[in-house]
């Protein structure tokens, strides 16, 4: 399904000229993907054909949040991965579930409860732990696992996500921003992390930003703010919004 939403974006603010971004460009920012790499998949071949005839640039921006929660941790890291060095048309951002996975291969084993109460299980099954072994491990166990068991190719793609990206009048960021901060004052691990103080307040900033990180039914707006995370590992709704100069517009799995 292809839904047009540009009007209901743009007329909250009457007095600012309506975010674009660069001439000639489109921009595929896309949502939480948490293991699904079916949606993943699914979505990607959207945009395949969406962009079919666009002569200009393109940028597909992944938000973060590529593990945990859904059944195919890996096989999303591999796909991601391997679209890594392509081009440079793809950029990937660290959400806060590949920060604490990141930490914990790098020698944090403390940070395993919490990678657990985030979804964690699906990923080890995904390397390929049974549920006899996830059961009976210890938490030392499991950071050895991971360590272990997670290749060197999405090592390597883990440590070169980055924190932000800035197109024309949009921030592209994991979670949010400090709104009394400018886009390159930021804390890196705030933009990964926050949702207090961000996705429920309406206020406005100098760029719009578009993230993820806030499960929403459907995509979220405030004045200067777009979510995309539509929840992809319950709900099979993966969202990516487009933009080209000045309109906006979502693609998203799971419909006709």
């Amino acid at each position: 399904m292809l839904k047009r939403f540009t009007s209901s974006l743009q007329r909250r603010d009457p007095v600012r000229a309506p975010a674009s971004v660069p001439d000639g460009m489109r921009v595929y920012a896309i949502g939480d993907i948490h293991g699904r790499a079916d949606l993943l998949e699914e979505l990607l071949e959207r945009i395949g054909r969406d962009r079919t005839g666009h002569d200009g640039q393109c940028r597909i921006i992944f938000l973060g949040d590529y593990v945990n929660r859904g059944p195919s941790s890996r096989q999303v890291l591999d796909r991601l991965s391997a679209m890594a060095p392509a081009s440079d048309e793809h950029v990937f951002l660290m959400g806060n579930h590949e920060e604490i996975l990141l930490r914990i291969i790098d020698g944090a084993p403390a940070l395993v409860r919490l990678f657990l109460k985030m979804g964690g299980r699906e990923t080890l099954l995904s390397y390929g732990m049974t549920p006899a072994q996830y059961d009976a491990a210890t938490l030392a166990q499991i950071a050895d696992f991971l360590q272990a068991a997670v290749p060197t190719r999405h090592r390597d793609f883990l440590h070169r996500l980055r924190t932000h990206v800035l197109l024309g009048d949009y921030l592209f960021v994991h979670a949010g921003v400090d709104v009394g901060k400018g886009p390159l004052e930021q804390e890196p691990s705030l933009t990964r992390w926050i949702r207090d103080g961000f996705a429920d307040r309406d206020v406005d900033y100098e760029k719009v930003v578009v993230h993820g990180h806030t499960i929403t039914d459907q995509v979220s707006q405030g004045a200067s703010r777009i979510g995309i995370d539509t929840g992809a590992y319950a709900s099979g709704r993966l969202t990516a919004l487009v933009l080209e100069q000045a309109s906006r517009r979502i693609l998203q799995t799971g419909s006709a």
